[in-house]
């Protein structure tokens, strides 16, 4: 037999591939940057690390072993050394979006990893084919940061599916938007006026704080915060503060919630703590040229009347007095019907007469106006 009827016997022993097919092969060598692969052809097949992975700083002897068995792609039957250029990393894309194509045409959740977190949205990776998911089907609300999703699992749905233009859409905000519905619906079944319930403050604004209660947003008015006087929402309530509330009332989808419970209602035994005579101390809360509003505690407020401030005349309150002090004064009427009390420092000056303390003159309590509760 002659050396070349060998060769030819022994070429032919060997089985042809061509471009774009998958081989399997045995691993015979890992360098750091390339694997060396016996696909029972006359050349060994090559994987580059770029052909392996993303990761260029990947070192290819920790993820794979000698003697191991890979598929891959062949890329080029020669690649100008005698070898074959094969990829791995092309060969899982191509798997990666059949995957994808599989979930788009079933509407199939998928859950992948955030691989990159881009200036318009989010880049996720199954099985090595890419998913871009832009910024505004991140979340059900608007996101100015995303870097907080980078390297986190996240659920998705493909929405676009173009291999071809390489455009392939995730969206995961009609997956919250659904989950979010369920939600509402569960907790509107569950709820109504008079219910106590647990939620999370969300956005604190001037004239209240929205409260999450899990499926739907309820909105806790400046009014309804304390049954005393609140002047900013913003100083006693930040988003992310755990709270306890009442649910007022429900219109629609609309939630009306407070923190004024019944049983810590103030004027509930106001007539026995405030009755005429009384004498009590509070705090200077606002004043008007007509008087002093005096509060007692939360939630209940007196008029010190200009004229019931002193025995000696008085222009004005701001003369003597200044919002935050403490006074002392006598309970002179009280109207439990409208809620409004009056008070009187004059009523406690008294002078001597005889062996007894007597009062310098009958007080008589002002007619109040209408602005004071």
């Amino acid at each position: 037999m002659s050396d070349q009827s060998f060769e030819q016997m022994l070429e032919e022993s060997f089985k042809t591939i061509h471009n774009g097919e998958v081989v399997k092969g045995t691993v015979l060598d890992v360098k750091e940057d390339q694997i060396i692969l016996n696909i029972g052809y006359k050349s060994d097949g090559i994987i580059t690390r770029n052909e392996y992975t993303n990761n260029n700083s990947l070192d290819l002897r920790t993820v794979v072993q000698i003697g191991e068995e890979l598929e891959a792609k062949v890329m080029k039957v020669n690649d100008g050394d005698g070898q074959v250029s094969l990829s791995y990393r092309r060969l899982a894309a191509d798997r990666g979006n059949k995957r994808l194509e599989e979930a788009y045409n079933n509407h199939e959740v998928l859950k992948a990893k955030v691989v990159q977190v881009l200036n318009g949205g989010l880049s996720v990776m199954v099985e090595e084919a890419r998913v871009f998911i832009p910024a505004s089907l991140v979340s059900d609300s608007y996101e100015r940061d995303l870097t907080k999703y980078a390297d986190q699992e996240i659920e998705f749905v493909i929405t676009e599916f173009n291999p071809r233009r390489r455009r392939i859409i995730g969206d995961r905000k009609q997956l919250m938007l659904a989950a979010k519905a369920e939600m509402q619906k569960e907790l509107f079944a569950r709820i109504k006026p008079g219910d106590v319930v647990e939620g999370v403050v969300k956005n604190v604004t001037n004239f209240g704080a929205f409260i999450d209660l899990g499926g739907a947003d309820g909105l806790l008015h400046i009014s309804e915060m304390s049954w005393g006087r609140i002047e900013n929402p913003k100083k006693v309530f930040k988003s992310g503060d755990q709270v306890t509330v009442l649910i007022k009332d429900i219109v629609g989808t609309k939630i009306a919630l407070s923190l004024k419970f019944p049983e810590q209602n103030p004027w509930i035994d106001a007539a026995e703590k405030y009755a005429p005579g009384n004498v009590v101390t509070g705090r200077v809360a606002r004043m008007t040229d007509f008087g002093a509003f005096v509060e007692l505690e939360p939630g209940v407020d007196a008029l010190l009347h200009v004229s019931q401030i002193a025995r000696r005349h008085i222009d004005k309150p701001a003369d003597v007095l200044q919002i935050g002090d403490e006074i002392e004064a006598q309970i002179v009427d009280f109207n439990e019907a409208d809620r409004k009390i009056s008070l009187s420092m004059k009523a406690l000056e008294m002078q001597p007469q005889g062996d007894e303390l007597v009062y310098s003159e009958e007080v008589q309590p002002e007619e109040q106006p209408e602005e004071q509760q």
